[in-house]
């Protein structure tokens, strides 16, 4: 059984923690992942009290999890007893695409419990795939009566029910949320017809205080009720893009933490920012994130990379 502490966490992640297993014609590879996992690592890397509420099973796989996220400073608190760890298995062409096929059992416990925290985050395969997507509502809108609620889409297609349902599923938490951060090509799928500044202006009028869209070497775009701000990319020798958006939100929420102490000082910090400061919270997330992807695999920066 999963229990809380009675301290306070800087944040708690409710999401997946998986092994990605990616095959080649020529080899096969494990690592551990799943992007609420990732931003937990990002944050344990950059000295924060994070922890993380998953699925994980006292398998082989669910031990190198934990061996990995141990490593980062993320207490891993496991949601349930599943019967083994989730996977998600990307298969690379000739032609260098990827097909990816799922093996996650998302049954959470009703409720499901979370520690206390100054901000919650979740995202992902977490709030789109049943029956697990439920609790996870319910469990921001509990949330957001103590912490600051931040939530990143980062749509798995083949795991939801469509692009109706999706956007459904994304509103209602984007509608609890006081920060969404999506990537550009997440904010295409779910609305195609809007420009990205209008998907970010969208979900401040659902109630968001900051949306965030990531466009890879294009920037971010950034908006509050009182500014649209575009920041360019850090320019940097890519190596391997995967958690590169994990590590932006990761130091998002970290800059979010440096605003002020208590919950109520966030969220109005956060709902206050302008186009002189907002630039600077998403210029560090970018950097974080352009040092993530001139390393190979999930390896994002600590605080003393991050200062340097």
């Amino acid at each position: 059984m999963m229990t809380t502490e009675t301290r306070t966490h800087d944040v708690t992640v409710l999401g997946e923690a998986l092994v990605d297993i990616v095959t080649t014609a020529a080899s096969a590879s494990e690592r551990p992942g799943g992007s609420p996992a990732n931003v937990s690592v990002a944050l344990g890397r950059l000295g924060r009290d994070a922890a993380l509420v998953a699925r994980v099973a006292d398998d082989e796989r669910g031990q190198a999890l934990r061996a990995w996220l141990t490593a980062s400073g993320v207490e891993l608190l496991t949601a349930g007893d599943p019967e083994r760890t989730a996977t998600a298995r990307a298969t690379i062409g000739e032609n260098g695409n990827a097909t990816y096929d799922f093996d996650i059992d998302w049954v959470l416990p009703s409720p499901v419990e979370v520690p206390a925290s100054r901000i919650f985050h979740t995202g992902s395969v977490a709030v789109t795939l049943a029956p697990g997507a439920d609790e996870v509502r319910a469990a921001a809108a509990r949330a957001r009566g103590s912490a600051l609620v931040s939530y990143d889409p980062n749509i798995r297609p083949a795991l939801t029910g469509g692009v109706e349902d999706a956007r459904a599923r994304v509103e209602a938490l984007v509608a609890l949320s006081d920060v969404v951060k999506a990537s550009a090509e997440d904010a295409g799928w779910l609305y195609p017809a809007m420009s990205t500044a209008d998907v970010a202006r969208h979900w401040v009028g659902l109630g968001a205080g900051l949306a965030v869209i990531t466009d890879g070497d294009a920037g971010s775009l950034g908006v509050t009720a009182h500014a649209t701000v575009d920041v360019p990319a850090v320019s940097t020798a890519v190596v391997d893009t995967v958690g590169a958006g994990d590590t932006f939100m990761g130091a998002l929420l970290d800059g979010i933490l440096n605003l002020a102490g208590d919950v109520d000082g966030l969220r109005e910090s956060v709902r206050a920012l302008d186009g002189e400061t907002l630039p600077a919270l998403l210029h560090r997330a970018a950097r974080a994130a352009a040092i993530t992807v001139g390393r190979e695999g999930m390896d994002p920066p600590t605080r003393e990379d991050l200062a340097g």
